[in-house]
C-alpha cells in the first residue's frame, strides 16, 4: 500500500517586510496546478539578491504574505496539461514567482508551464542543480546576447565576488575570453581567480585609471555587476566600440540620477542591458554549466543550508559574507 501523497508542504513565509527575521517557517497547503501549470516538488533553489530587495519591501508590486524565489529545481509532482511527465526533473525561473505569486522557498511550487524546463540531471547533485537556473541564465545570457562575447577578447566583470560575477568569470574563461575581475577585498583575490579570472583589480569605488595603466587600450566588453553606482567608471575603462552591460545592483543603488548620456556614455562605446525576465529561459546553458562544475571543468563556489536555516542564509546574504553561490536543500 502506498502512503497517501502530502496535503501540506514547508514554506518560508514573509508576512511583513524586514530583515532574514522576517522570514518564518509555516506549514501551507501544497498549491493545486491548473492546466497550463506545474507542481514541482522542490529539491533546491538558490538565493538572489533580488529577494534580499523584496523581503524588505523594495520591489514594487509585491504583496504579503508571500513565499519568496525566483528559480527552483526539482522533480515534476503534476502538470495537467501534459507538458511534462511526472518526475521529470526541472527548473524554473521569474516569471513572477516569488512577487506575483509564491516561488521557490518552499518544498513544492506551483508556476506556469511556460518558464520550466527539463534539464540533464544525470550524475549532478541537488547543490549544482539548485545553483545554476537563476545565475546562469543571468550570466550567460549577458555574456553572449548582450556583450555578444567572443573568444580572445578582453572582459571586465565588474562586482566579481557576487555569485553572477563568479559564474560569469568561469564561463567567460571557459569560452576563452581574458579575464579580468573586481571586488572590494583583497582577501577575495584568490576566489576570483579559482573561479578563472586571470587578473583582479581591487575596487575602491573607481578602478578606471588603474585598469588603463594594466590595459591601456581598455576592455572589449564589461560586465557591470555593481550597478549605476559604478556605471560611469566602467563606461571609460572600455575601449572605443565596446560594449557595457549593466546587469546588477550589487551597489543597492537603483536609478541613475540627472544622468546626461552626452557626458556619462564615452564616443564610441556602447551601453547595454540584461535582465533576466525579459530572456527566454533555455536549459542549454544551464546543462552545459551544471556538466562542467561536475566534472572539475569549472569552478564556481556553492554554499549549501538546510531550508530551516533560511534565516542565517539571508543575513549571509545581505552581509555579502558567503563568497559563493547560496543555495538551499529542502531535504
Amino acid at each position: 500500500m502506498t502512503d497517501p501523497a502530502p496535503k501540506t508542504m514547508r514554506a518560508a513565509v514573509v508576512h511583513n517586510p524586514g530583515g532574514p527575521s522576517a522570514l518564518t517557517l509555516e506549514d501551507r497547503p501544497i498549491p493545486t496546478p491548473s492546466e497550463g501549470w506545474v507542481l514541482i516538488r522542490i529539491k533546491a533553489f538558490g538565493l538572489n539578491r533580488s529577494e534580499m530587495f523584496t523581503r524588505q519591501g523594495a520591489s514594487p508590486g509585491v504583496s504579503f504574505p508571500r513565499i519568496l524565489g525566483i528559480e527552483a529545481a526539482g522533480i515534476v509532482a503534476a502538470a495537467p496539461g501534459g507538458e511534462f511527465q511526472k518526475d521529470d526533473i526541472v527548473a524554473t525561473i521569474v516569471g513572477g514567482m516569488g512577487r506575483a505569486f509564491d516561488g521557490g522557498y518552499a518544498e513544492y511550487t506551483c508556476v506556469p508551464a511556460k518558464q520550466v524546463q527539463v534539464v540533464e540531471a544525470e550524475g549532478i547533485g541537488w547543490d549544482i542543480l539548485g545553483a545554476v537556473p537563476e545565475m546562469v541564465h543571468t550570466a550567460w545570457g549577458a555574456l553572449f546576447s548582450s556583450l555578444q562575447l567572443k573568444k580572445g577578447e578582453r572582459l571586465l566583470v565588474r562586482g566579481g565576488s557576487s555569485s553572477v560575477g563568479l559564474a560569469a568569470t568561469a564561463i567567460a574563461k571557459h569560452q576563452g575570453a581574458f579575464v579580468v575581475s573586481t571586488t572590494r577585498s583583497e582577501s577575495r583575490a584568490d576566489l576570483l581567480r579559482q573561479s578563472g579570472a586571470d587578473d583582479v583589480l581591487i575596487d575602491h569605488g573607481t578602478l578606471a585609471d588603474e585598469a588603463r595603466k594594466r590595459y591601456p587600450e581598455g576592455f572589449d566588453k564589461v560586465l557591470e555587476l555593481v550597478g549605476v553606482a559604478t556605471l560611469g567608471d566602467s563606461l571609460k575603462a572600455t575601449k572605443k566600440h565596446g560594449i557595457v552591460c549593466l546587469c546588477g545592483i550589487v551597489g543597492g543603488k537603483w536609478v541613475l540620477a540627472e544622468c546626461d548620456p552626452l557626458f556619462l556614455i564615452p564616443s564610441g562605446v556602447f551601453l547595454t542591458t540584461f535582465a533576466s525576465f525579459a530572456d527566454p529561459f533555455s536549459a542549454g546553458p544551464i546543462n552545459t554549466v551544471a556538466r562542467a562544475l561536475k566534472d572539475g571543468k569549472m569552478h564556481i563556489p556553492i554554499k549549501t543550508f538546510k531550508l530551516d536555516q533560511i534565516v542565517q542564509a539571508h543575513a549571509e546574504m545581505d552581509e555579502s559574507s558567503a563568497a559563493a553561490k547560496i543555495v538551499i536543500l529542502t531535504e
